[in-house]
């Protein structure tokens, strides 16, 4: 199989990731659970013609289509594909996730006006949760967390706590740049805390590969990287392009979607400047300065 293409990658009995290469914008991993009778899904895609593959996948599987589905936070690329398993299945996601992802409504169309996405209907959870939420697949315990704001104000985590597994969502990327611009970079600071301590060996993130608990410690550096070089820029007046230009990527020049470092310093300003966690900030900006630290290449949606 082509790199390229969606892949599973079976984590224990019942469960597996469902992971998108290489993990760029809104290639995201997804996975289930089940106990051959009822199947738990953790997320669905950006399109409706990548949904319906993670649909064909599960059926492949030999397992039942999913009477519940997690939705880890409000982004497009982790919901727009929810239609393709309701009204079968139940949508789960936070009180946040919730009313944000109805606020942003058709929020990767306005980003990538002329992508084609497919037939979305926007379709936000019907089941919410405030701090935590068990869910029993057969003899499987799922736990759904809320670590506070981080990636966004209403992520989610999907712990198995006996098979030693975590679903990150976005609070993790693996080989590509973490994104804290909807959220916070302290509170995704303090997730990674959260994470550590599930003492979980296998660590499906929201891009990127199936990996193990070390990628919390590339994480942490690189969050504490945009706040020395905010701290720095903002002292100085510098704007946050001009931060990020000055400073370039330093030792993650490695991961994908560098440009992901110019909206990480606009929230660590924000955060500065005394504004609340996941306080809105201006997109057409942050996207302006990231296209202009591209080098004038505006960011592409690869879904």
């Amino acid at each position: 199989m082509p790199a390229t293409d969606p892949y599973l990658v079976r984590l224990a009995p019942g469960v597996h990731a469902y992971i998108q290469p290489d993990g760029g914008w809104c290639l995201n991993n997804a996975g289930f659970v089940s106990d051959g009778e009822s199947t738990l899904l953790v997320d669905t895609a950006a399109t409706r013609r990548r949904a319906e593959a993670l649909r064909e996948a599960i059926v492949t599987a030999g397992v039942p289509l999913p009477r519940t589905v997690v939705n880890t936070h409000h982004h497009g690329d982790h919901t727009y594909g929810n239609g393709v398993f309701t009204p079968e299945a139940v949508v789960v996601g936070h009180d946040a996730c919730r009313r944000d992802q109805l606020a942003a409504g058709r929020q990767l169309h306005r980003v990538w006006p002329h992508h084609d996405f497919g037939d979305i209907r926007i379709t936000a959870p019907t089941l919410t949760y405030h701090d935590r939420l068990t869910v029993r697949v057969g003899g499987v315990e799922v736990r759904i967390v809320h670590p506070g704001a981080a990636h966004t104000l209403g992520d989610s985590f999907v712990h198995l706590p006996d098979r030693g597994i975590v679903f990150t969502g976005d609070l993790v990327f693996h080989g590509v740049t973490p994104f804290v611009s909807t959220g916070s970079l302290r509170g995704s600071l303090r997730a990674l805390e959260v994470l550590r301590s599930l003492d979980a060996s296998v660590v499906v993130p929201g891009h990127g590969p199936v990996t193990d608990p070390s990628v919390y410690d590339t994480t942490e550096r690189y969050l504490r990287y945009v706040t020395e070089v905010a701290a720095e820029g903002h002292a100085l007046g510098h704007t946050p392009l001009e931060a990020a230009r000055r400073t370039g990527p330093g030792e993650f020049a490695r991961l994908r979607e560098g440009e992901r470092l110019v909206a990480n310093l606009h929230r660590a300003y924000a955060e500065l400047n005394g504004s609340p966690e996941g306080s809105p900030l201006d997109a057409a900006a942050l996207f302006a300065d990231m296209t202009a630290l591209n080098g004038g290449v505006p960011v592409a949606c690869h879904a």
